[in-house]
């Protein structure tokens, strides 16, 4: 395992970091889990700062990743990225959501960020397998830090047992 992985588990709005990830919809208007955590916590800024990326651009698209400021949270930086819904894994779910982990970090790259939090995006309402998931975030994760040094830290940060359980497990 790559040693600039870690895990935690708790509440991705309160680590200090350049970056934290939001598991966000495609409206980018903040629903339910961590992305409602994540804009409440952070206030309006962030809000108001998607609405202006939905107005240009007209959302996020799976797999794709834009980034905002913080707001009040502890982080500098929020990039919202979008995860598959899951539906069987005949949908390229796998493959969206490696695209999500390394659309955010190749984002992160562009804005001169080295620091990152994730959650464990599109296992909760979008009902995506939390062992397959986790299999894909390491491994994409894992191999973009092989491929690049300019990122220094990824923490993968688990608010259920049951996610910080698996990955555990895979990172030993």
């Amino acid at each position: 395992m790559n040693a600039r992985i870690e895990l935690t588990q708790g509440d991705i709005t309160k680590i200090e970091i350049q970056v934290i990830v939001n598991a966000a919809n495609s409206g980018l208007h903040g629903g339910g889990g961590v992305d409602g955590a994540i804009h409440m916590a952070g206030g309006p800024l962030i809000h108001d700062q998607c609405m202006r990326i939905k107005d240009k651009m007209g959302g996020c698209p799976m797999g794709e990743a834009v980034i905002t400021e913080a707001g009040k949270l502890p982080a500098k930086f929020v990039i919202h990225t979008v995860g598959p819904i899951w539906s069987g894994g005949e949908d390229n779910e796998a493959e969206i959501l490696a695209n999500a982990y390394k659309n955010t970090l190749e984002l992160a790259l562009d804005f001169k960020l080295s620091e990152l939090a994730f959650p464990n995006i599109s296992t909760g309402a979008y009902g995506f397998p939390k062992e397959q998931a986790a299999e894909i975030a390491i491994k994409t994760v894992s191999d973009f830090l092989d491929a690049n040094e300019k990122i220094q830290k990824v923490i993968f940060v688990c608010f259920d047992n049951a996610n910080h359980e698996i990955y555990k497990n895979l990172m030993s």
